[in-house]
Formats: C-alpha cells, sequence, structure tokens
C-alpha cells in the first residue's frame, strides 16, 4: 500500500482509552477519522462533541457506509471477537485493543477471518512501545544485568468515577481486573523471559471499590528464562507502575510513573561500599532523569499512555508499507490463553459469591440502605414483629442476616437501575434509606441522587403503593431561620443547595426527585426529614458539635447553638407509623425530639462519660467568617470549590427550632424515649478509647440527618 495513502478510521467504543486513540490518530498525517459508535449513544456523542469528532453512528455497518478502511476494536473484552470479525466481514483492517479476546479459539477465529479478507489484524500490546520499556528491554538484551533470573511487576490503578447507569464492566465479571492489567504483566514477562509455561494466581478484596468484588490479585509466572511475580492492586496508593528486572550481574527498575529506568551493578567493590555505591548511583540516576523527563513531557516529546499513541503510530507505518502488525494474533494467542485462565477462575468465584444471596425474593418490603447507622435499626425493629424483608446491599452485610431466612439479601448498587429493579419488583412498601455520607461529588451523585431516581423509576414502573423516602432537615433554607421562629414542614426549601456541599446539595435533589413524581407521575410517597439521629453505637461527636485536635474539643462559636436531635428508636418508630398511614401523598413529615440540647451540654456529658482530660475551645464565629471568606478567595483564584463558604456558615450556625406537630396530629408520633434516655444509654457505654478524630470532608452542622 502506498505511504501517501489516506486511512479512513472508525472507532467502536467510547470508553475510556478513546480518547487516546484519537490524540494518536490526529498526529498521523495519512488519517482521517471517519467517526466514533458505541452501543451508549449518549457516550459516543459526548466523545464526538469533546474531541470534534465528524459524526456519531448508530452502528459499525452505519459508519462502514460511510468509507472505512480500518476499525479500532475499543470494546470491553467479551466483545472485541464479535467487532473484529464484523469489521473484517466488511473488508476493514483491525486494530483491537487488549486483551483480543477472551479464549483461544476466538483468537484463531479472528486470525482465520483476518487471512481470508486479506487484512491486517493488530493487538494493543501497549507497553512494548513505552519508552521506558523500550529503554529496559535494550538494556537487558545489550547484557547490562547479565542472566535474567525474575521479573516483578507492580500496578495499582483506579476505576474512572461510577456515577450511576448501568454498571461498567469491571464490575461485572470478577476476571475483568485481571483481564484488564494482568494482560499487560503477561506479554511484558514474555518479552524479558520467553515462553509462559505456568501462572498461578490468587485474588482476594479489601473493599477500597465496594463494587469491585476481587481488587487485589497476585500470581507467580513461570517462563524460559525465568519467573515472575506480579501485583495488581486498586487499593495501593500513591498509584504506582513498576517493573523490577533482577539478573545475574545487576538490578534494573523501571518506574513508568515517575518516568525513570535505574540500573545497580554488581562492582569489584567491598559489598558494603558496592551498597553505598549502589544506592548514590541510582539516586543521581533519578535526579537526572525526572527533571529531563518532566521536560520532555511538558514539551509533549513524552506523551499520556505514551506505548499505546507510539504503538497506533507503528500500526499505520506498517500497514502503509505493507509490513506485519507489530503484535498480530498469533503472538496474541498465548497471552490470552493465561490470562483467561486466571480470569476465568476468579469468574467462577464471583458466580458462586453471587450465588449466595438471594435471587428470588418474596418479601413485601424493601429497606435500602439497611447496613446504616438507621436502616440497622430499622430492619431489626421490622424483624421483632417477624417481617420478611428484602435489603439491597454492595457488601456482605452482618452474618446474623445472612443466617436469618426471613432477610432476602440483594447485592447491588444504588446506582445501577437493574440491580434496584431486581431489588424493588414485587414489593409493597420501600424504605428509602439508602444514600451517602461522605465521598466525592461523584459518591453523592450516584448513591444518593441517581439512587433515588433509579428507586423512584422502579416503584413507579412496578406500581409500589408505599415508598417512605428518607430525606434531611438540610434541605431547608436555614440561613433565613431566626431565634424564636418555629419550622414547619412548609418552611421554604434551600434556593442555593450547591452552596451548602455535596451532602445538602444531593439530599435537596433527592427529595426534589421524589415531588416531583408524586405531582407529575402520581408516586405514592411520604418523606421523612429527621434530626441528627443518635444512639448507642453513633458518633456522639461530629462537627456540628466539636472537633478534636488532641487533647482538644474545638467548638465553633460560643457553643450554646441548639441541635436538633433525634434518638434512633423513636425515629424508626416515627417511619413505621408513617409507612401504615394515609400519608402517601408527597406528605413531608419532621421528626425532632422537642428536647434542645446544646453543643456544650453535649460536650460537657461526653467529657464527663469518657473520663477524658479534654480542654473545650470555643472558635469566635467572627473568626469562622473569616475563614470561610478566605477559603471561598483562594478557590477562586484557583478555579475550584471552596470547601467552605460563608453562605455555608450561615447556614449551619443558624438558630433552628422545629415544630413537630404534623407527625403528632398525621401519625400520633411522640418520642417514646427522648434524647436524654438515648444520651444515658450512648454515655454509659462510652470508654475512654472511644474518642476518635472524624474523618472526611467538613460537613456543616445542618448536613447530617
Amino acid at each position: 500500500m502506498d505511504k501517501k495513502t489516506t486511512f479512513r478510521v472508525g472507532m467502536v467504543g467510547a470508553g475510556y482509552v478513546s480518547e487516546f486513540h484519537i490524540q494518536a490518530l490526529r498526529r498521523l498525517p495519512n488519517v482521517r477519522i471517519v467517526g466514533i459508535t458505541d452501543l451508549d449513544e449518549s457516550r459516543a456523542r459526548a466523545v464526538a462533541e469533546r474531541f470534534s469528532l465528524p459524526a456519531t453512528f448508530p452502528s459499525l455497518k452505519a459508519m462502514w457506509s460511510e468509507g472505512l478502511d480500518v476499525v479500532h476494536v475499543l470494546t470491553p473484552p467479551a466483545s472485541h471477537t464479535a467487532v473484529a470479525l464484523e469489521a473484517l466481514a466488511l473488508g476493514c483492517d483491525v486494530l483491537v485493543e487488549k486483551p483480543l479476546a477472551t479464549s483461544v479459539e476466538d483468537c484463531d477465529r479472528i486470525e482465520r477471518a483476518g487471512k481470508a479478507a486479506g487484512k491486517t489484524v493488530g493487538v494493543n500490546h501497549s507497553l512494548l512501545y513505552d519508552s521506558f520499556i523500550a529503554r529496559a528491554l535494550e538494556l537487558v538484551r545489550g547484557g547490562a544485568i547479565g542472566d535474567i533470573l525474575t521479573v516483578d511487576y507492580m500496578r495499582s490503578s483506579d476505576y474512572p468515577p461510577y456515577r450511576g447507569g448501568p454498571l461498567p464492566p469491571q464490575y461485572r465479571d470478577g476476571g475483568y481486573p485481571f483481564r484488564d492489567l494482568g494482560v499487560h504483566a503477561l506479554y511484558l514477562m514474555q518479552a524479558f523471559m520467553g515462553q509462559i509455561h505456568d501462572v498461578q494466581a490468587q485474588f482476594a478484596t479489601k473493599g477500597g471499590d465496594p463494587n469491585l468484588l476481587y481488587d487485589e490479585w497476585r500470581a507467580l509466572v513461570r517462563c524460559n528464562a525465568g519467573t515472575g511475580q506480579m501485583h495488581l492492586s486498586w487499593n495501593v496508593h500513591p498509584l504506582q507502575h513498576v517493573l523490577i528486572v533482577q539478573g545475574t550481574r545487576g538490578v534494573l527498575r523501571a518506574d513508568l510513573f515517575s518516568m525513570t529506568v535505574t540500573v545497580k551493578k554488581t562492582t569489584p567493590l567491598p559489598k558494603s561500599f558496592e551498597r553505598a555505591f549502589n544506592a548514590m548511583s541510582e539516586g543521581l540516576q533519578i535526579c537526572a532523569q525526572v527533571p529531563a523527563n518532566v521536560l520532555r513531557f511538558a514539551r509533549k516529546k513524552i506523551l499520556p499512555f505514551h506505548g499505546l499513541q507510539m504503538f497506533v503510530a507503528e500500526f499505520y507505518r506498517r500497514l502503509g508499507t505493507g509490513e506485519p502488525a507489530p503484535v498480530s494474533p498469533a503472538q496474541a494467542r498465548p497471552i490470552v490463553e493465561w490470562t483467561e485462565r486466571t480470569a476465568k477462575q476468579a469468574d467462577s468465584a464471583k458466580q458462586g459469591f453471587l450465588a449466595r444471596f438471594c435471587q428470588a425474593p418474596k418479601a413485601a418490603t424493601l429497606v435500602t440502605g439497611a447496613t446504616g447507622f438507621i436502616g440497622r435499626h430499622l430492619v431489626r425493629r421490622l424483624l421483632q414483629e417477624d417481617q420478611r424483608v428484602r435489603i439491597l446491599v454492595r457488601r456482605e452485610p452482618l452474618p446474623e442476616w445472612m443466617a436469618d431466612a426471613r432477610v432476602e439479601v440483594i447485592l447491588g448498587d444504588l446506582g445501577d437501575p437493574d440491580a434496584v429493579d431486581r431489588a424493588v419488583a414485587g414489593t409493597e412498601t420501600i424504605y428509602h434509606i439508602g444514600g451517602v455520607m461522605i465521598g466525592s461529588a461523584h459518591d453523592y451523585e450516584r448513591g444518593s441522587v441517581a439512587g433515588t431516581r433509579n428507586v423512584v423509576a422502579s416503584a413507579l414502573r412496578h406500581q409500589v403503593p408505599r415508598l417512605v423516602h428518607i430525606s434531611s432537615l438540610s434541605v431547608l433554607h436555614a440561613a433565613i431561620a431566626r431565634k424564636g421562629v418555629k419550622i414547619k414542614e412548609d418552611w421554604p426549601l434551600e434556593p442555593s443547595p450547591e452552596k451548602r456541599g455535596y451532602y445538602s446539595k444531593s439530599k435537596w435533589q433527592s427529595e426534589r426527585i421524589v415531588t416531583e413524581a408524586v405531582k407529575e407521575k402520581r408516586l405514592r410517597a411520604v418523606i421523612v426529614r429527621p434530626g441528627r439521629v443518635i444512639g448507642p453505637d453513633s458518633s456522639l461527636l461530629t462537627p456540628d458539635v466539636a472537633r478534636r485536635i488532641k487533647n482538644r474539643l474545638v467548638i465553633l462559636g460560643d457553643g450554646n447553638l441548639k441541635l436538633p436531635l433525634i434518638y434512633v428508636e423513636d425515629l424508626v418508630t416515627g417511619i413505621l407509623l408513617a409507612a401504615r398511614s394515609n400519608t402517601f401523598d408527597g406528605s413531608v413529615l419532621h421528626l425532632v425530639d422537642p428536647t434542645e440540647l446544646t453543643q456544650n451540654d453535649l460536650v460537657q456529658k461526653y467529657i464527663r462519660a469518657a473520663g477524658l482530660d479534654l480542654k473545650v475551645t470555643h472558635i469566635p464565629l467572627s473568626a469562622v467568617y473569616g475563614m470561610a471568606w478566605g477559603l471561598e478567595l483562594l478557590a477562586r483564584m484557583l478555579h475550584r470549590p471552596a470547601p467552605l463558604s460563608v453562605y455555608r456558615v450561615r447556614s449551619a450556625m443558624a438558630p433552628l427550632s422545629f415544630d413537630c406537630s404534623a407527625a403528632e396530629q398525621r401519625l400520633g408520633w411522640q418520642p417514646q424515649f427522648g434524647v436524654r434516655a438515648a444520651l444515658e444509654e450512648s454515655l454509659a457505654s462510652l470508654e475512654s478509647d472511644a474518642l476518635e478524630d472524624f474523618k472526611g470532608e467538613y460537613v456543616s452542622p445542618r448536613t447530617i440527618s
């Protein structure tokens, strides 16, 4: 083929990696991108708009009708074969993301189809073209460290934030993480040590990402020239990407994130001197390489996903000259074989894990957020009444619930509409308590906003007659409150929820989803807004009360701010009364104990019960406002959201007092235990070592329900 030929390229798959394929293609003078297609058309449109692609298409065939020479297959591994075969049947050359397929049989099918069509099939083993791996291979093959004995590969990673919607592929199959990153380790070990003869792997869960079942992987790889080890983790931070090659005369270390390749060698020096010499030598190599490579990165001589972009360029260079692809299906076949042997073990293990959970629920009651503080107490109360209960959870709940035939445990994320629909179908009452208390913006978007949207959609679809939605007092316009004014359910809602933090904003959005569905779609729902919930297994010292700094408790303001509290058992009683009443017309009910305690009251009770020698410091509100103003100013300069704002402080420190007569009149609810009894119960079991530093983002006093 003539080097001057312009290749018309189409991409199938608009996931994360598509960005770097686009960047690589745009630097090639003999390539023209025709467009992109994805099963999720909105995602394809988003990529097309972001990178100004000519068009999006509903299918590969529709894109081919516009004229295609090459197809990039960027879909999840399970669909690689079908897409590659379709592209070859249409007469296109194909570049497939790793791994080529999910079976050696499919590798063979793709290879045969390519030969029959007279087309080139390339497999993107991108790290082979990373500049630091290429340098490491050059040194090793040149004898810099003698004969190879072992290769260690360590990689930690984070998946893109899941904001809700169809479950991403990494959360579906147990073996997906190994198919995603383990394949890199295998082809690198093959490149350094020759043919792979055996792979022995272990996988486990640490729970860093609740939706990723197996997030820790280790494998021992036996090759012609030595043995390799790999460690893949979605928990190790800071992120690392390191290759260590050990030989008979030296050790090579390639750090792909730090952009360095260092070598320690044997010397004629005494061993103690040799160790010191190599430490200094390695340090000098790093000191020389890091600034030089940072400069190269700034000048775009080193690119994001550099190996991938260089691989794409080499693929098209060879395509233009008629040379074979950099990595062919035959070369990728053994890597697929060993990848699948390991990944399928995890697939099978996950299937066994999922089989332990309820597959055909029959209970008429569903509780979301069942493993949270309120949810645990609600489920226990329902069980005391001998009810059958469904619970939707992301992780295995309490052993006692797993062993209780009355508890139907459904595994799934609130952000996943399919999981929510499985949980909702066939129910008569939904207690929607689930939501996010601490996390990043995407956590609130997924767990609270998308979760509520999914629950509401499923409740409407299955015509569930009762939805009890647990909201928060933080949805109220607190900044306009004045001392002595009682707040009822008709109090104005917060006009600027984005100024109150992620929690308040997500609760505001969630409540709005419910109220709009009541008005526009006749959803049968009641909304409960509880005060700050306390109980024997809850944290008494939260930011609205005080923060601990070493042996000092710091209170914002003079400590006389009254706290809207409710004992968890009294709240559960109110929730159950709401579910059994005739209030499913979108009614809103406040549940707050009439007993008013201040920050100072709670702190003094806590200190006495804990037996701790803690000093109390009050920060004047003027200083708090000054700090908030300074942070807002800095955030505007940096074009980032402020962690604290003047408006947030004003809302947090507003004097709120609640009139809960609506709950008494409509439900017959009154606190049975009361917050003073709750505090005595909580403080009685308090031990001196129970006081812990509060961790997480700053949450204003009114944002914890």
